[in-house]
């Protein structure tokens, strides 16, 4: 199956996404259940959260080498927004 890709990105607070995708379709991505993994921890930083960006091709959201979120996660966990 193909995910839609990520169109654009935005912290909305420290640990939400709003996430729209290539089909149009929004959704919110809530990153807490992430940040007691190691790797995520510098998002508890909010300027850090904010500074997201979509990598080139829509295929994640990241915030510098090390991390990101796929396409897949966004889409598959994510909350419809109307």
């Amino acid at each position: 199956m193909r995910y839609p890709k990520v169109k654009s990105a935005l912290a909305i607070d420290n640990h939400t996404l709003v996430v729209e995708f290539d089909n149009n379709q929004k959704k919110k991505y809530d990153v807490t259940p992430l940040l007691n993994k190691d790797m995520f921890y510098p998002l508890n930083n909010p300027a850090f959260f904010k500074a997201v960006r979509v990598e080139q091709g829509g295929y994640a959201v990241v915030w510098n080498e090390n991390i990101d979120i796929s396409e897949y996660e966004l889409w598959s966990h994510g909350q419809a927004m109307p």
